[in-house]
């Protein structure tokens, strides 16, 4: 399917949630979630999820550079969900 669609965001943003859950497939899940940041700047899920992805691996300043991005992007969409998700994920990793 994205062959077809190669700029589907969802279909992008599937594929790295499904390299993001093996753990030979890390960079691969990193570079799926920058593609879809590259066709969409303001698809917050994906700065969510580099930086879950990057806490995981204990790179905490990238892990905090992407959560603290998204949340900017959450507060531009007046998004409360994610707004709440992305500061949660901030102070876990500041506390």
């Amino acid at each position: 399917m994205l062959e077809k669609e190669p700029e589907d965001l969802f279909l992008n943003y599937a594929l790295g949630l499904e390299y993001a859950n093996d753990l030979g497939k890390v960079a691969d899940a990193e570079s799926q979630f920058k593609i879809v940041l590259s066709l969409d700047e303001n698809y917050v899920p994906a700065y969510y999820q580099l930086g879950r992805l990057f806490a995981s691996l204990l790179r905490i300043p990238e892990a905090l550079e992407y959560y603290k991005c998204g949340l900017e992007k959450a507060k531009e969409q007046k998004n409360n969900k994610a707004i709440n998700e992305f500061s949660e994920a901030i102070f876990m990793l500041e506390d």
